[in-house]
């Protein structure tokens, strides 16, 4: 919500449009409609109190101000539907703005759906800042859909598989798709990889795939598999795999592993 109070405030104070816009922050037309329209209504600071940015907008806008008839999305089943590869927030809107119409409720236009769907977020969300150094680590894994190309000889439809490499410091990612998943392709990719970022990372974070990962004794006892280990002594890093089940090890690549199946 705009800060109606702290605009006038220092509207009083001899700030000029800029500087107030900044501070506050919002757009300076903001800030001059804001003004214009508190001085067509007579309303100068100070203000009391009970004069808070909620009553200040009904006053100076009163057709905005009613927002109750509009209808708040499904916040429990967006979180849900996000968390599905392929889903974004805008198909989520398209299908809200169908839904209003089908039921004949007054819908949010889509900037404010992402904000209320983002402050719901803020309310459940628990974040802890993770120091990292540039070109410590790095985060592979294979997106979960593949993707498909048409074979332009015979037309055939092709299946193929996304690998996808992420510096965890930066977010520079690499992505290369293949036909297959073999150990041949994995290796493959991790030596084009190291090609385009132009050096090798200390720590390799690689999923739980068998290219990667041996369970002889279930999976609890996980060996690096000998070909992926033997890559990592030739380039000198060291292979940390994910923990079974656990996204959170490597929220880089799953990050970049939804945007890329999107």
């Amino acid at each position: 919500m705009t800060k109606y109070r702290e605009i006038l405030r220092l509207s009083s104070l001899g700030f000029s449009n800029r500087s107030i816009a900044l501070s506050v922050p919002c757009s300076r037309n903001t800030v001059a409609k804001v003004l214009k329209r508190a001085q067509e209504l007579d309303v100068s600071w100070p203000l009391e109190d009970t004069q808070t940015d909620e009553v200040l907008e009904g006053l100076l806008y009163p057709k905005q101000c009613d927002r109750s008839q509009k209808r708040m999305p499904d916040y429990a089943y967006i979180h849900k539907e996000l968390l599905r590869n392929g889903v974004s927030k805008k198909l989520l809107w398209t299908e809200y703005m169908e839904d209003c119409r089908a039921n004949g409720d007054e819908p949010l236009m889509y900037s404010q759906f992402c904000y209320h769907i983002q402050q719901d977020e803020q309310k459940r969300r628990a974040t802890m800042h993770i120091n990292r150094k540039p070109g410590e680590q790095v985060e592979v894994d294979w997106a979960g859909d593949p993707a498909t190309i048409i074979d332009p000889d015979t037309g055939e439809s092709l299946k193929s598989y996304i690998f996808v490499g992420v510096m965890t410091y930066s977010q520079y990612a690499y992505v290369e798709a293949f036909l297959d998943m073999k150990q041949k392709s994995w290796i493959t990719a991790h030596v084009h990889m190291y090609e385009f970022f132009g050096g090798v990372a200390r720590i390799l974070v690689p999923d739980n795939c068998r290219t990667a990962v041996v369970h002889n004794g279930g999976w609890k006892d996980q060996q690096i598999n000998e070909t992926y280990q033997e890559m990592a002594e030739h380039y000198g890093t060291a292979i940390i795999p994910a923990r079974v089940r656990t996204p959170k090890d490597k929220p880089n690549a799953e990050g970049t592993v939804g945007n890329i199946s999107t």
